[in-house]
Formats: C-alpha cells, structure tokens, sequence
C-alpha cells in the first residue's frame, strides 16, 4: 500500500475518532439512541472520495478504536452491527451513481439504526423493541440529511 492511502487512512479514521469523542460530549438529544451520527461525516466523504472498501476500512477501524477507549463489549456489537449494515447499504446505493451523498447517508443513518435494533432484540431476546424503529429512522434520515450535505460540500472544497 502506498504511503500517501496510509496517511489518508490515518487522516480520516483520526478525524472520525476526534468526532465520535465530540459526539460523545455533546449532551443526550432527549430521546434514547438518538445521536448526531457526526463520525458518518468521514465515512461518507471516504466512499465518495475514495472507495467503498476504503470507507468500510475506516468505519471499522473507527468503531473498533471507538469502542476501544470509550465503549466495552456490547458497545462494539451494536456499533459494528450498525456500520456493517449502513456500509453494506450504502455501497449499493453509491455504485448505482444514481443517488447524492445526502440520499445515501439517510440509507446509511437509517440502516444503522436498524443494524442496532437488530442487535438489541438479539440480546434481548424479544421482538418487542421493533417498535422502536420508526423512532430511529426518523432520526436516522435527519441526521442522514445532515451528515450528507456536510460531506457532500467537503467532497467538493477538500482538495485531492
């Protein structure tokens, strides 16, 4: 691998760590799971500025790390279970061409959310929580919306 993608790794995974930490300060939005989904913005910016395999590289390595120094085992099921599902999406969505980086981060923030409840009624062992969904996924596609135009104008102002 060449120098300059290590350092682009480093760069953007560092720069989704130092926003799951701001995300992490910022106090609770009044309904349980429901988070900013800041990180996101250096995912989103990785699979449109690099690849799809480069964006499932840094999410990974920013949820394991996440979890790592501010999280513990369940933390890391529920955060892997929602970035696997949410890069499984969004990839699909990305290499049709035909949806913006704000359409495919609210697939992205709403299959999360999913991923996390799927998680949940697993180790619960009841699926009771489903009811819970429309919940998430209303603020999955609003932080999607967010986090889409926000990566969706990095994309274009950060330079190569």
């Amino acid at each position: 691998m060449k120098a300059s993608k290590v350092a682009q790794y480093g760069l953007i995974t560092a720069l989704a760590l130092v926003l799951s930490y701001l995300e992490s300060l910022l106090p609770p939005l009044g309904v349980p799971g429901v988070k900013l989904g800041l990180p996101n913005l250096a995912v989103v910016f990785a699979l449109y500025r690099l690849s799809w395999r480069d964006a499932c590289v840094i999410s990974l390595a920013r949820v394991a790390l996440v979890a790592l120094l501010f999280g513990n085992g369940a933390s890391l099921a529920y955060s892997a279970a929602g970035a696997a599902l949410s890069l499984m999406v969004m990839g699909l969505l990305w290499k049709t061409g035909k949806f913006s980086s704000v359409g495919v981060s609210v697939a992205g923030g709403v299959a999360h959310n999913a991923g996390q409840i799927l998680v949940a009624m697993a180790m619960l062992e009841t699926v009771r929580l489903a009811w819970y969904l429309p919940v998430l996924w209303l603020s999955g596609t609003i932080a999607g919306v967010l986090v889409g135009v926000v990566s969706g104008v990095l994309v274009k102002r950060v330079p190569n």
